[in-house]
């Protein structure tokens, strides 16, 4: 198992503590899974580690960070709506998938200190699988980030620092300090270990199921949820588990759309925006970093880029609400963006929605 660079392909041990190639592109992972088979599905594992056969794993550093994340249901909402209830994770969101996977390969190369710029969900996900892990942890947040989110952050004894400005700027500031001081960049966008957890969305729902549904929706903002299904479902179909990839569509906020805006003007590159205010800020990345290695996948799987509304997101929060599915804005934006689109476009078949975050979180 090694790193490889997307840019220059370079090769790396994955015990590098660089948090990308000298060259500047980001690391992935050279780490082919075998076919997937149910029986390869360790059915004694209550976590997402019941795929680790599929998954990055490189020893059992994986039982000292398990907070039993994962196996989380799939519920019919009405008539062709699944949800996939993301939000009953340990921290109350899906990035749980990612963290613990990613934490536990901090575990197994020795990492003793790691920081991480996040919108809140993520960072509160690192900080409790390194409270776990007994490693000491930093995040950075922008302002305007949920206090809940905040509080539960510092809850589990993390650092966590509020820097002026946006979200991309935060990621700048906190790479700076990555840089200067030495730390971990426990990272979920430029660390390609959180992607070995986010995969596990796909074979939960495919092993709960039986199948994959016809149309899959996906919030993007960094992507780390959209380049983990696309991956898994790869993988489904290289082993003849499906016989055909389902439509995906992938949810941008109106008011941040650098992804929505390359796909329509069919750029390699995502277009720069300058982000404006929305209540779907966990997708309010103006610069996704690994926006070029998504657009490639989209291309390749004919993924199409769907705007969320933003005058819709509140009522489609209520909604749910009504029929007993609390979530935070973020959440409620890919509801408000199924909601536009089966109004516009229509949805045939059957189509997931995740519900990737508690309501509370984002109630502020």
């Amino acid at each position: 198992m090694e790193y490889v660079c997307t840019w220059c392909g370079e090769r790396s041990p994955v015990t590098t503590r660089r948090a990308r190639c000298e060259c500047g592109g980001l690391w992935e992972l050279d780490a082919p899974p075998p076919p997937f088979t149910p029986e390869g599905v360790d059915r004694g594992e209550w976590s997402i580690f019941r795929y680790r056969r599929y998954m990055a794993i490189e020893d059992d550093s994986w039982r000292r960070v398990t907070l039993g994340e994962g196996m989380t249901p799939v519920i019919g909402l009405d008539e062709g709506v699944l949800l996939k209830m993301d939000y009953y994770m340990p921290t109350l969101s899906f990035k749980d998938r990612g963290a613990a996977a990613l934490i536990a390969h901090c575990v197994s190369i020795g990492v003793d200190r790691v920081m991480q710029d996040s919108s809140g969900n993520a960072g509160n996900s690192v900080a409790a699988y390194c409270a776990r892990a007994g490693i000491r942890c930093e995040i950075l947040v922008p302002e305007g980030t949920s206090p809940h989110k905040i509080a539960m952050i510092r809850a589990h004894g993390a650092v966590c620092t509020v820097v002026p400005g946006d979200r991309d700027h935060c990621a700048d500031v906190c790479r700076r300090r990555v840089e200067d001081e030495g730390a971990f960049y426990a990272n979920h966008v430029y660390n390609p270990f959180f992607y070995e957890g986010t995969k596990t969305y796909v074979y939960e729902v495919f092993e709960q199921l039986g199948r994959i549904p016809s149309t899959v929706l996906v919030p993007v903002g960094n992507g780390t949820l959209l380049l983990g299904v696309l991956r898994a479902l790869e993988h489904l179909l290289a082993s003849g588990a499906i016989d055909s990839m389902p439509r995906v569509l992938a949810v941008q906020s109106e008011n941040c759309d650098p992804l929505w805006r390359a796909a329509r003007q069919g750029a390699e590159a995502p277009v720069p925006v300058a982000p404006a205010p929305t209540l779907a800020e966990g997708i309010a990345i103006g610069r996704p970093m690994r926006g070029t290695e998504i657009l490639a996948l989209a291309r390749r799987h004919g993924v199409r880029f769907i705007h969320a509304p933003e005058g819709d997101i509140l009522r489609a929060r209520a909604r749910l609400a009504e029929r007993g599915i609390y979530c935070e804005h973020t959440t409620a934006a890919n509801y408000a963006a199924f909601l536009r689109e089966r109004e516009v476009h229509g949805v045939g078949g059957d189509c997931l929605i995740p519900m990737c975050g508690a309501g509370l979180k984002s109630d502020h």
